[in-house]
């Protein structure tokens, strides 16, 4: 409790520094009044605003395919925005059974109850994997516990967090106006040896080292081993360039899936060569 006091007192200042002028301090009906700063579970409440839960949508890059979960929703805000403004369908899970139903009560208000729902639950209990965006507003201590269940769901997830960030998975994306918020991608696990087949010979070993999404390695083709050039990994996406025998660079972008990784290389001859690649 004292955790959450303290975290109440650094909301509260951020509040007060933002004004939250696009009705948040008229967010309830009828039937049920949230105040802001109240406590919840492990929470107090203090609502996004709606241009920065803009941004983070946007920079999310949510549109009509994706399916949003909202951990922590509110008054359900985000969840609602998700689907009227960018046309995804969305679900918000939130703790609190009387904002859970006013969430709701505003989503059938707004019109797009066919895409959005609020679960009265708890974010630890929900399963929540089959989202293809996250968005959350949580305390540091909650982002870092959730950390592990975001890290498993599938490479390509995208995930933004209003203020807090995820300890020492550094950000794709910091957001500084009008507020701090932070964008990531989930990446695959790739570190370890791949054997891949199409390219140079027959014999290339493809070595990884990862940090979260950051990561290094080699290439060995025949006898020749060298680092590997701009490597990136974004998702499940895995791209670098490396040189070849007569020091010509190619550039080599893959998908990967579980243990295999298919993708092309440009030889120089610019003709696109399809290479897979099995882990050891």
């Amino acid at each position: 409790m004292k955790t959450l006091k303290v975290w109440f007192l650094v909301l509260s200042t951020f509040f007060a520094l933002n004004t939250f002028a696009q009705g948040v301090m008229d967010s309830g009906d009828d039937k049920y009044q949230p105040r802001v700063g109240q406590e919840g579970k492990d929470v107090v409440w203090v609502p996004t605003t709606n241009e920065l839960l803009a941004i983070m949508l946007r920079t999310a890059k949510v549109n009509s395919t994706d399916l949003v979960y909202d951990l922590g929703s509110g008054d359900g805000r985000i969840a609602i925005a998700a689907a009227k403004d960018f046309g995804a369908r969305a679900i918000g899970i939130e703790f609190n059974p009387e904002m859970a139903q006013l969430a709701q009560r505003n989503v059938d208000r707004s019109g797009v109850s066919d895409r959005v729902k609020i679960i009265n639950g708890d974010i630890f209990v929900e399963d929540f994997s089959k989202a293809t965006v996250v968005t959350m507003y949580l305390l540091p201590e909650l982002n870092l516990a959730l950390r592990p269940t975001i890290l498993k769901m599938k490479p390509g997830t995208r995930v933004t967090s209003h203020a807090f960030n995820m300890g020492d998975w550094d950000a794709d994306v910091e957001i500084d106006s009008p507020a701090r918020a932070y964008y990531w991608v989930v990446p695959a696990q790739v570190q370890g040896e791949w054997l891949i087949s199409g390219m140079e010979t027959d014999r290339t070993i493809l070595k990884l080292s990862q940090f979260y999404q950051k990561i290094g390695g080699t290439l060995q083709i025949g006898n020749n081993t060298q680092p590997l050039l701009n490597p990136k990994l974004e998702g499940a996406v895995l791209s670098f360039t490396y040189l070849d025998r007569d020091k010509s660079s190619h550039f080599v972008m893959m998908s990967v899936e579980n243990n295999e990784l298919k993708g092309k290389y440009k030889s120089r001859s610019y003709n696109d060569n399809v290479i897979t690649g099995k882990r050891f």
